[in-house]
């Protein structure tokens, strides 16, 4: 990352550079960030990177309806983790008030648009959520896992660098084959994009 950093630089405007992964799973594709670089980032990085990984949503074809994940659903808890959702929920809303994006809440009312309609009947979601911004490093780099283990046998994608000035994307140690070959056909489809 430091490299990338140095040598290619990120976009201008953008202080943060984060890491999506997608996965296939039989019945949806989520995209969940940030699997692999900012520890626990602020409330503040928490929106820029949510706003990143909506743009490259897009760039998939796909709607971007985002969830910020969260031990806490909609104010239950007030711990420091679960105030930053919040937080960075009102800065994303300020900067793209037509994003679909809600939070703070649980992954299963993220999911699954009839428990959030339990939860949360006034949400902004109007399907199921398909990118999960995650609180911190550790949350979704597990979920990415996990999901990937059990349910991801259509594949996955990533991890996706976002905010950097040129296409660029980092493998990691695990990748397969065909990992690598979807790493690859998506830097130079980027790449096309930006010429």
């Amino acid at each position: 990352m430091k490299h990338v950093a140095e040598v290619v630089g990120r976009r201008p405007g953008i202080n943060t550079l984060a890491a999506m992964n997608v996965v296939m799973l039989p019945n949806q594709t989520v995209f969940i960030t940030d699997t692999y670089i900012n520890e626990n980032p602020a409330a503040e990085q928490i929106a820029e990177i949510a706003l990143l990984a909506a743009d490259e949503v897009r760039r998939f074809g796909v709607t971007p309806r985002v969830a910020l994940l969260s031990h806490s659903s909609f104010g239950s808890a007030q711990t420091a983790s679960a105030v930053k959702m919040r937080e960075a929920l009102e800065l994303i809303q300020s900067r793209a008030p037509e994003l679909e994006v809600e939070g703070e809440m649980h992954g299963d009312a993220a999911l699954n648009k009839g428990i959030l309609n339990r939860v949360f009947p006034d949400s902004r979601l109007t399907e199921a959520a398909n990118l999960l911004v995650m609180p911190n490093l550790d949350a979704a780099n597990i979920t990415f896992n996990v999901l990937k283990a059990v349910a991801g046998q259509g594949g996955t994608v990533g991890p996706i660098l976002l905010g950097a000035k040129r296409p660029v994307h980092i493998l990691t140690p695990t990748s397969t084959v065909r990992r690598i070959t979807n790493m690859t056909a998506l830097t130079s489809v980027e790449a096309a994009m930006t010429e």
